[in-house]
């Protein structure tokens, strides 16, 4: 088992590098045929390994389960991988720091396996669907070789057995993240979102780290086992501050409050990655960490009642925000935003298997949505939902797929997405009459939780409603998004066009993408007519049919295990604000449905305004600061090492006088040295 773990790791970091330093050996040609060649051989490098990862994945998840005795654990606990012990640990290479070793060494067990298997799946689906995506992308290279990078790291934080291990997959992963969200960086707006992305989650990742070091020191060691099974040795203190320090980089991963801001701007990368990185892998990364080191946050007390006061602030906040967007791709990111705070609110209830369950759920329907995100876009020539309409004639296989999605997002049967919030939901009201929460926290975290399974179906009717049903305008509308590339198999561009130009952003609330100029059917202003809309090529069309069944039916092995009181309520609430936004789009379908907000429609289409807070909280005072130091340096520093050489200069000056080349002021000098010389002998005898 641990031959196949180092491998499912290896494999897809060998392909980076291969495809980074390979795909255009041994010439190195440029332009035309030489870069399809080129893409052609990136491909493979990047899917064959990725497919082989996903193969030694699955089979580690059966061995996993198959090694566990029968009846062990719930249905649930089997299910997310945590019934039972079965595991194997390896620690091969140890090294001596003086204090606290560091081992680096891999830890198989369920809950890991499992995780896994969701991350290559979804990798291998972004792989072959980013084929005809990004076909003509001269950079499609090392855009691949990053996502398999990606990958290779977040299955070692997956599987590491050590914390120090676990924190350089976690880093290289923000890495990739920023390389594959600024892939466009021509377009000032994406490589801004990009180091956006970077800062945001490093300030996380400062706490992340200095809590590795608190619990590792204070164990004696970094490895996983060894510190939960010193928690009981441990202060109080200690642990709270190390939970709480874990909390920031948790944040800041999986964008839960306040270092949220990062993920609707990271829409700025091509949609695949939002599949990949923002939606069901690299942000369920830090819900992952919790509930690996899990029994840390149940000692740690308060730290649970943070965390379930950031989960109901976002879940709330992000799904209000979904509501007001134009933005088709922007809608799901504050989506994600908002589940990722449901499991961020099972976790602080108390139960990590609910939270893992919706994890793996969210993962397939929201990958599921951003894939046919992409296909919808690609069709519509635009993000913006406002130019869109009518679709499902034009894209029935997206239509149903992106049905499938949305339900699964909505928690309606016989979704995926149901069952595992129907987990949540049950856990989170347990927490209400016992659990670890103070009962205000518990209490504000089940209000919002009710409340934001009601706006979760108004944003989800909203964005089905507005994307496949109602008529298409005919005319370009003000702000309308750059549309992204289309599909070379569908709109075959010139041998001689090699890189897409860079479109300017036009709208304020939605982040463009760069198009190849002969590859758009209309332009840019323009919507495509309705006789232009048709499917995406078979490459990216299969990765959706294919995801659409695990978003569809991974939730059934619940479906005997229903809280049938919280799942009526559940349903209720869903479709009580399903039912609120069909009724006023159908009042008028050319009207945005989210004017049922009333005033609050601004401040949600805002975000409420968080980032211009921020902007004036912090980065204005640090803009001035930093000012104020540029001029301090310039005029006191510098100022001082410029006055110092002047003053040198000067008396170098006053010497040069005395060194002119004047051989009659030379032995002028000499005689009456000789001359003071000879009084100064008489006189002083």
């Amino acid at each position: 088992m641990t031959t196949a773990a180092v491998l499912a790791i290896l494999l897809p970091f060998a392909a980076a590098a291969v495809g980074l330093l390979g795909s255009r050996f041994p010439k190195g040609l440029r332009g035309g045929a030489a870069d399809a060649a080129a893409n052609r051989r990136a491909a493979w490098i990047a899917i064959v390994p990725t497919a082989i990862s996903t193969l030694l994945t699955i089979w580690l998840a059966y061995s996993i389960r198959a090694g566990q005795a029968a009846g062990e654990g719930d249905w649930l606990s089997r299910f997310t991988g945590s019934a039972g012990a079965a595991r194997v640990a390896t620690a091969s290479v140890a090294v001596d720091t003086g204090s606290a070793p560091i081992s680096v060494g891999l830890l198989v067990d369920g809950l890991a396996a499992t995780i896994a298997v969701l991350v290559t799946v979804v990798a291998l689906a972004v792989q072959v669907y980013s084929v005809g995506y990004l076909r003509d992308d001269r950079r499609y290279p090392s855009y691949s070789a990053f996502i398999s990078l990606f990958t290779s790291a977040m299955l070692l934080v997956v599987y590491a057995a050590d914390l120090l291990v676990l924190y350089v997959g976690w880093e290289v992963m923000g890495l990739c993240s920023y390389l594959l969200i600024g892939h466009w960086w021509e377009d000032r707006a994406n490589s801004r979102a990009a180091v956006k992305a970077f800062l945001v989650t490093r300030i996380g990742d400062v706490g992340f780290l200095f809590g590795v070091f608190v619990l590792g020191t204070a164990a004696g060691g970094f490895r996983i086992a060894d510190v939960l099974a010193k928690l009981p040795e441990l202060p109080p203190g200690t642990i709270l501050a190390a939970a709480l320090l874990l909390l920031a980089g948790v944040a800041g991963k999986s964008a839960q409050v306040p270092l949220h801001t990062w993920l609707p701007d990271a829409m700025a990368g091509p949609t695949p990655i939002s599949a990949l990185i923002h939606a069901a892998t690299m942000v369920a990364a830090g819900i992952f960490v919790v509930a690996r080191l899990y029994p840390v946050f149940l000692a740690s007390g308060p730290a649970l009642d943070v965390l379930a006061v950031m989960a109901a602030l976002g879940m709330l906040g992000a799904a209000l925000a979904a509501l007001a967007q134009d933005d088709l791709k922007r809608v799901l990111a504050y989506s994600t935003i908002s589940q990722l705070a449901y499991m961020a609110g099972a976790l602080a209830a108390g139960s990590r298997d609910a939270a893992v369950f919706h994890l793996i759920t969210h993962g397939a329907f929201k990958a599921l949505l951003f894939l046919c995100a992409g296909a919808v876009i690609h069709a519509a020539g635009s993000n913006l939902m406002s130019v869109m309409g009518g679709l499902r004639r034009g894209l029935p296989v997206t239509f149903a797929a992106m049905t499938i999605g949305f339900a699964a997002l909505a928690g309606l049967p016989p979704a995926s997405g149901f069952f595992s919030k129907d987990e949540v939901l049950a856990a989170v009201e347990w927490s209400l009459s016992a659990g670890h929460l103070a009962a205000p926290v518990a209490l504000l975290l089940y209000g919002c939780a009710l409340a934001t399974v009601t706006v979760t179906g108004a944003y989800a009717t909203r964005a089905w409603l507005r994307t496949f049903f109602g008529e298409r305008a005919l005319s370009g509308l003000p702000g309308t998004a750059a549309p992204e590339p289309v599909p070379s198999a569908a709109v075959p561009a010139p041998a001689s066009e090699s890189a897409p130009s860079a479109v300017p952003e036009s709208a304020p609330s939605a982040v463009p993408e760069p198009v190849p100029s002969a590859a758009v059917p209309a332009p840019a202003s323009e919507p495509v007519p309705s006789a232009a809309v048709h499917e995406a090529p078979p490459v990216m069309r299969w990765p959706i049919v294919i995801l659409a069944v695990p978003a569809l039916l991974l939730g059934l092995p619940g479906a005997l295990h229903i809280h049938w009181g919280t799942a009526v309520l559940s349903v209720a609430l869903a479709l009580l604000g399903a039912g609120a936004v069909h009724a006023v789009w159908r009042a008028d379908p050319r009207r945005d449905p989210a004017r049922l907000l009333g005033p609050l429609r601004g401040p949600c289409e805002r975000a409420f305004s968080v980032d211009a807070l921020y902007r004036a909280v912090f980065v204005r005072p640090t803009l001035l600061l930093a000012y104020v130091v540029a001029r301090a340096d310039g005029r006191v520093v510098d100022g001082a090492v410029r006055g110092s050489g002047r003053t040198v200069t000067g008396l170098a000056g006053l010497v040069r006088r005395a060194q002119n080349g004047n051989a009659q002021l030379y032995v002028t000098g000499l005689l009456a040295g000789v001359l003071l010389l000879a009084v100064g002998a008489v006189m002083l005898g």
